[in-house]
């Protein structure tokens, strides 16, 4: 897992609040992006141009020039794809669907984005970063979370409507919420008008 950068996602609720969102994992940023059945209707990886925004986005510091073919975003989308449901299972401890290990360890197997130093001291990417660099660092990233100490902690939001997946890295592991300014601070106002109605 890379936590060099400043971390956690600007997202919007549906009713346009912005928040920020600390999944924990480079791997489960990208399921911010989209997903399999249901969350197909999220999808934003159409073109080039999307998997690189998401890359700037991203806790990959500093942010990779990217060169990004049509056929790496398809690509992307099937690791994506495939890294959702093995996270979902793992959730749920569930068995590992195959297939989709397969296409997570056929992306890891290939060269990930690799730092570098520049003559002044800054770190960049060496060589030209390609989509297929971005896929093997996020399957790499998936690996080592989904096989590390932290694999039992992988969970999703306690809000009934809210589907992102985080990793509870905090000492004590009782995170429940995606982000507590946004779904923890709605479970805090639900809570507190249902005790003043109570009252009343």
């Amino acid at each position: 897992m890379d936590s060099s950068a400043t971390t956690g996602l600007m997202l919007h609720s549906h009713t346009g609040v912005a928040y920020r969102f600390d999944p924990g994992a480079l791997c489960l940023e990208l399921l911010t992006t989209g997903g399999p059945g249901p969350y197909r209707r999220y999808e934003v990886l159409h073109e080039p141009a999307d998997l690189a925004a998401w890359a700037d986005r991203s806790r990959l510091t500093p942010t990779p020039a990217l060169d990004i073919s049509a056929a790496e975003v398809a690509c992307m989308r099937r690791l994506r794809d495939a890294l959702f449901r093995v996270v979902i299972a793992q959730t749920r401890s569930e068995p590992h669907p195959p297939g989709d290990l397969e296409t997570i360890n056929e992306a890891a197997a290939r060269p990930a984005l690799a730092p570098a130093i520049t003559p002044t001291g800054q770190r960049q990417w060496a060589g030209t970063p390609s989509g297929t660099h971005l896929a093997a660092s996020v399957a790499q990233d998936a690996v080592e979370l989904l096989t590390g100490p932290f694999a039992r902690r992988i969970r999703t939001c306690a809000a009934e409507d809210c589907h992102l997946i985080y990793v509870d890295t905090s000492r004590p592991g009782r995170r429940r919420w995606c982000s507590m300014e946004h779904c923890g601070n709605r479970h805090k106002v639900r809570a507190l008008r249902a005790r003043h109605t109570e009252e009343r």
